[in-house]
């Protein structure tokens, strides 16, 4: 490319990468705008999420500061510019985009953009957003690039065709990013949707089961009354307490189905109160310690938990087990997840030549996934230890 970036393919490759090794949405976008307006030497970047309303859902900007885009005011609607770059398959390059007939000014506030690049990132026929670059950087004198004050003297857009080739290489793989990322955006919501509900069907076992005591008790209690009140008494104090363990697990049922708290409350304080609601709702003992873990990237946090869970759930539902220990421990920058039970245990060798995995491959998978390892010691009889590290960020 003659008038490519000077790093040529290897910063289109560095660029790529950085797409694909996000999986949060926002993340994703941000990513994509700080590549391009980089690889391409722009002094703004920005790309929008279309709604369904005439806006954009999300909208992000590379090159603009925090003041200076609060001061901007409202998310920008799907007009001038940005309605072609949604509307129509072809890229936008202008050399004065203030000169477009279908330019529609801009808040009082907003940057002023002269040469501009824009093109739409479609999944299959689906515009998924736009993505647009403005006043390129050009090299004054042997000096480093600086903003363009206008548009080029014979009016030729700043942004060569070798520019235009690589953005449109560049919205592919977002696309591919951006769409992988909305996957798993709904695949996680979808786990956190079954977590909530086995809770759900866990926690209403042991209210049930409770009530159905009190019930019992209550009934023993109305026939003593008369013939032997202080057994009678001893009834009803056994009916207050079940009442008040009821109303606590009641109470936790309400906390515990709430949205996942992890980016409200952390790590540590998300585990220790699902192990609370579990000690509650099973007869198993079920303990949490916690030892000075510092705050994990969040993809991290949310394998743990993940891995966490799925290891309760087994040690609880499926070894019978009597006690479970949780441990979460700082090692080196990253932590370490020890879920041990003294259940009927397993051969981890049967286990996965019969095919049945006990989430063992899922849990394994998410730790992979984040950098990390997962190990797994049981035996018939002798319970398991399910162990998964992670590196720092």
């Amino acid at each position: 490319m003659s008038h490519g970036p000077p790093s040529g393919l290897a910063a289109v490759s560095t660029a790529l990468l950085a797409m694909s090794r996000h999986l949060e949405v926002r993340d994703v976008l941000k990513t994509i705008v700080a590549s391009a307006r980089e690889l391409l030497a722009a002094q703004y970047a920005a790309l929008g999420v279309p709604d369904d309303h005439g806006g954009f859902a999300q909208f992000v900007v590379d090159g603009v500061s925090d003041g200076q885009w609060k001061a901007i005011g409202p998310l920008p609607r799907q007009h001038g510019i940005l309605a072609a770059m949604l509307r129509e398959d072809r890229p936008q390059r202008l050399a004065d985009v203030r000169k477009d007939p279908r330019f529609e000014g801009w808040p009082s506030a907003h940057p002023d953009l002269v040469d501009f690049l824009g093109l739409p990132i479609r999944d299959g026929d689906e515009v998924i957003g736009a993505l647009f670059l403005a006043n390129k950087l050009r090299p004054v004198g042997g000096h480093p690039p600086q903003a363009s004050g206008g548009p080029e003297p014979d009016g030729v857009c700043g942004f060569t065709q070798d520019d235009e080739d690589v953005l449109g290489i560049l919205a592919q793989h977002a696309a591919i990013a951006l769409t992988n990322a909305r996957l798993y955006e709904r695949s996680r919501e979808l786990t956190i949707a079954e977590e909530r509900s086995r809770l759900a069907h866990e926690l209403h076992d042991a209210v049930s089961q409770k009530l159905f005591s009190l019930r019992l008790t209550a009934q023993a209690a109305a026939r003593l009354v008369d013939r032997d009140p202080s057994r009678a008494k001893g009834e009803l104090q056994q009916v207050a307490a079940l009442a008040a363990e009821a109303a606590e697990e009641l109470r936790a049922a309400v906390v515990e189905l709430r949205p996942a708290a992890l980016d409200e409350d952390g790590l540590v304080a998300t585990l220790r109160t699902q192990v609370q609601v579990l000690d509650r709702a099973h007869s198993a003992r079920v303990t949490f310690t916690g030892h000075g873990v510092r705050a994990l990237p969040a993809t991290q946090e949310e394998a743990v938990l993940r891995v966490a869970q799925e290891a309760l759930h087994n040690a609880l539902r499926h070894a019978e087990a009597g006690q479970v220990d949780v441990t979460l421990e700082r090692r080196g920058n990253g932590a370490v997840l020890r879920v041990a039970d003294d259940g009927k245990g397993f051969d981890p060798g049967i286990i996965r030549r019969a095919g049945r995995h006990l989430g063992l491959v899922s849990m394994r998978d998410r730790a992979n996934g984040v950098g990390g390892s997962l190990t797994v010691e049981s035996a018939p009889g002798k319970g398991a230890t399910i162990e998964m590290e992670v590196p720092g960020g």
